[in-house]
């Protein structure tokens, strides 16, 4: 069911500004094995080329983590740092994304030991560590990944000049599996001989992929501009796979528009959990038939004729709440019927279906 993460791992990615590519790693994942809100922690281990040595979390301790979450990396699921430390790791991720993106208070305590056993901190919430912590052991270091670059600038539109194709991930929730996708569709289309780059906008997608702009932390002058810059420093590839964030419907995104201008993209792909008609954290707000929802992205896109129109040519559907291999190709029919769009969900299927429709596409 699941992709090879050292295959879907790109080799040409750039390195990383701390982490090196052979150390070990442990994710927090302290009561949330098998829960939504552990996408960081389920984001390394399907995608990361890093070694995992293990999950903490006391809860789940023993159990087998693939059997949990589907995800085909057997890594063991230990119930202490101690025990993390003995089985070689290095580094934490802290593994859950908590409702607001803040660091709960009560992972504090588990912060303080893993810095005093030496381990070093992968953190991709908004509170930064760093400087909490100044006083490190040498070699050891803190990565606050959801940190601003320097020498941002405002956006100019300058990727609607480029020649190439440029799909952006969209989304009816957030949480959806937009960067899943994406990273689904670049290890498909370089397997197809495509020249592709990805963009990442999240904290997730730049632990993975080793670069990318964490937009959320980014201030708003300078949002379509970042993403801009991202997309140009890779403005060679044929195929640039843009991160999405958000959803358009939902309160509490304001991510779309600085991606729909700083990329400019020709293409676009939705991304839709089966059988989900309502936001999950706001189940009074509903997701629009799935057609009209299409329409708006591709009209707040174009802008009156202000930008070129992109097509979206496909829908992602992710299906891991559904058991069944035959319920899975059933919603992916389902679906695909509706949108009138070819759909398939690429970490059970493969992207091949995703890939083949950015190819066909205008």
């Amino acid at each position: 069911m699941e992709s090879s993460p050292r295959e879907t791992y790109p080799a040409t990615a750039p390195s990383l500004p701390m982490l090196k590519r052979d150390q070990p790693l442990a994710i927090y994942m302290e009561g949330y094995v098998g829960e939504i809100a552990g996408k960081m922690g389920y984001g390394i281990l399907r995608y990361s080329p890093n070694p995992v040595a293990c999950v903490v979390d006391s809860v789940t301790a023993g159990q087998s983590m693939s059997q949990i979450t589907g995800i085909r990396r057997e890594v063991p699921i230990l119930a202490t740092l101690q025990e993390a430390k003995a089985a070689g790791a290095e580094a934490v991720v802290l593994g859950v994304a908590p409702p607001g993106g803040l660091i709960p208070s009560d992972w504090y305590p588990f912060i303080d030991e893993a810095l005093s056993l030496g381990l070093s901190i992968i953190n991709g919430l908004h509170d930064q560590l760093a400087p909490r912590y100044p006083n490190l052991r040498p070699a050891q270091w803190i990565w606050d990944v959801r940190v601003e670059p320097p020498g941002l600038s405002i956006g100019t539109a300058a990727a609607a000049k480029l020649s190439n194709k440029r799909v952006l991930m969209i989304g009816t929730d957030m949480a959806i599996g937009k960067m899943t996708a994406g990273l689904e569709i670049v290890k498909a289309a370089r397997a197809a001989g495509i020249q592709t780059e990805f963009v990442a906008t999240g904290q997730i997608g730049i632990v993975v992929w080793g670069s990318g702009v964490p937009l959320d932390a980014i201030r708003l002058d300078f949002a379509g501009g970042a993403i801009e810059r991202e997309v140009m420093s890779v403005a060679d590839a044929d195929l640039i796979v843009i991160e999405g964030q958000g959803s358009l419907i939902h309160p509490a995104s304001s991510a779309n528009l600085p991606l729909l201008r700083g990329s400019c993209p020709t293409h676009l792909i939705l991304c839709h959990r089966a059988g989900q008609e309502t936001l999950r954290r706001i189940p009074e707000i509903k997701i629009p038939p799935l057609k009209d929802y299409i329409r708006l992205y591709e009209d707040l896109a174009e802008a009156c004729g202000t930008f070129a129109r992109p097509k979206t040519v496909a829908v992602s559907l992710n299906t891991a709440d559904l058991t069944s291999e035959q319920d899975a190709k059933t919603a992916c029919e389902a679906v695909s019927r509706e949108a009138g769009l070819p759909c398939t969900d690429p970490v059970r299927f493969g992207a091949g279906t995703l890939v083949q429709a950015l190819a066909t596409g205008n």
